[in-house]
């Protein structure tokens, strides 16, 4: 018989959003047969109570999975210790486990994707991670699913053999990187990986995401990802803690199921490229940028 994986949902003060990610939750194939867990963070501040008690009022009342268990902090953790005490919790009585936060919608095979790659892979000391989302790879002649090195935090999934070289302390992590080590990280100076390194040391971040794609680099592991994105966030909104405004990562989700899975252990070199190449143009020339930094300013 087989155990599905546990689902691990981060709530904290949208209940519009959290509501349409549980929806498309239970649409899943998989939904009925896998444990969900919603951990839900304490409020800030006076201005996000009403919405994190509303957030919790909705919780009560989830139904379609095998079970589900809510977990309310009485304090304010912040996103980034939310997440490594939950994937902590679950993975040391589960052994595996399935990530979402509170602004993706998904695929009804995204459980179904996760679970068959939590399976296949989970001998496979090299592959430390399944990420559900894809960027908009458009004219890219890709498998359904390839292994890259980056690690993608929008919908993921892993083991306690990968977790377990989870390092959070980021002065140990950046002593480890040498210039190319920065290169190779960064995609080529392509993404702001490193900078994003540089500003959670200085406090301008707190990403718990930079610092597990750090140690899986640093591992020399792998992420599964699909071609055609299998989650969608509709957090960029403006309402999130961690995003802005813009739609350059908004994606089409493929509505088909998985049937592909790679079974060289290596990373795909045309995937590689064409994630470069998207990262280098995904701002747009200089019109597209201004016109994006004029709507963001409005709203």
């Amino acid at each position: 018989m087989q155990t599905f994986a546990p689902i691990a949902l981060f709530v904290y003060n949208r209940p519009e959003h959290t509501a349409r990610t549980i929806k498309f939750l239970q649409q899943n194939e998989l939904a009925a047969e896998s444990r969900l867990f919603v951990f839900s963070d304490g409020f800030k501040s006076d201005a996000d109570e009403k919405n994190v008690l509303e957030v919790r009022d909705l919780l009560k009342n989830i139904e379609g999975f095998k079970s589900v268990e809510i977990v309310e902090c009485k304090e304010n953790m912040g996103l980034a210790k939310s997440i490594i005490i939950g994937v902590s919790k679950l993975i040391k009585d589960y052994k595996q486990v399935i990530v979402f936060e509170d602004d993706l919608i998904t695929s009804p095979y995204t459980l179904t994707y996760f679970n068959e790659a939590l399976n296949r892979y989970r001998d496979e000391s090299k592959v430390m991670h399944i990420g559900a989302y894809m960027y908009n790879l458009k004219g890219a002649d890709l498998p359904e699913t390839f292994f890259y090195r980056a690690a993608t935090s929008w919908g993921w999934a892993t083991w306690e053999r990968a977790w377990q070289h989870f390092e959070p302390n980021i002065d140990t992590l950046m002593a480890k990187f040498d210039k190319s080590a920065k290169s190779a990280f960064s995609i080529e100076h392509t993404m702001n990986f490193w900078k994003q390194m540089e500003d959670f040391k200085s406090g301008k971040n707190n990403s718990w995401a930079i610092r597990w794609y750090a140690s899986i680099f640093l591992k020399g592991g792998l992420t599964l990802n699909p071609s055609q994105s299998l989650v969608n966030n509709i957090g960029h909104d403006g309402s999130g803690i961690h995003s802005g405004i813009n739609d350059i990562y908004n994606v089409i989700i493929n509505p088909k199921p998985i049937s592909y899975f790679p079974s060289s252990i290596a990373e795909n070199p045309a995937a590689y490229m064409a994630i470069k190449g998207f990262l280098q143009n995904r701002k747009g020339n200089l019109w597209d940028r201004f016109k994006r930094y004029v709507i963001q300013r409005l709203k």
